[in-house]
């Protein structure tokens, strides 16, 4: 049995999720959708407010609820928030779910294109580097433990990233069909 045509783009702040996502969804004819979008659409607030007012753990919550009703969605690419690997009911759901890609992209790459970001609670702090390591160090073995692939995402366009994308997915498709 092949799991859904649902695509989950996880990785860190910066990796290129929603950009290269909405071009994944482009070229493969499927809707697109980002988790922290929709969140900050159904409250009506931005995700530093709601983490100035509820902490992490209300964010987390409100993540991993916006993430159990779009993943129930079909012929889907959502761009999910830096975190939502760090709960296991949310790894579970994305691996039953879809097929997770991991965007990876190495420190120096993601301090430069989060560099102007205020828009991100997690890097509003005096050291952005040491705050981007320490998270960097917690999830990448979570984001290439949950991961279908791995794709990296440095030094390249979001257009040619996504085409890598369709590319392996066809081929997993393939390998699938004759696996059966």
């Amino acid at each position: 049995m092949s799991r859904p045509d649902n695509i989950f783009l996880i990785g860190p702040m910066g990796a290129g999720k929603s950009t290269i996502g909405r071009h994944l969804a482009e070229l493969l004819n499927k809707e697109f959708r980002d988790s922290d979008q929709e969140i900050e659409k159904r409250t009506g607030a931005g995700i530093p407010l709601i983490f100035e007012i509820e902490g992490e753990a209300g964010f987390r919550s409100r993540e991993s609820s916006v993430l159990d009703e779009l993943t129930r969605q079909s012929n889907l690419v959502l761009a999910t928030g830096g975190g939502v690997v760090l709960s296991p009911d949310n790894r579970k759901i994305l691996h039953e779910r879809g097929v997770v890609v991991y965007l990876h992209a190495p420190l120096e790459t993601l301090l430069q294109r989060t560099h102007r970001d205020r828009h991100r609670p997690l890097l509003q702090t005096a050291d952005r580097r040491r705050t981007l390591e320490d998270i960097l160090k917690a999830r990448e073995p979570i984001y290439r433990q949950t991961a279908d692939m791995v794709i990296e995402t440095s030094h390249r366009s979001p257009v040619s990233v996504a085409r890598e994308i369709a590319r392996k997915l066809e081929a997993l498709q393939t390998d699938e069909n004759a696996a059966s």
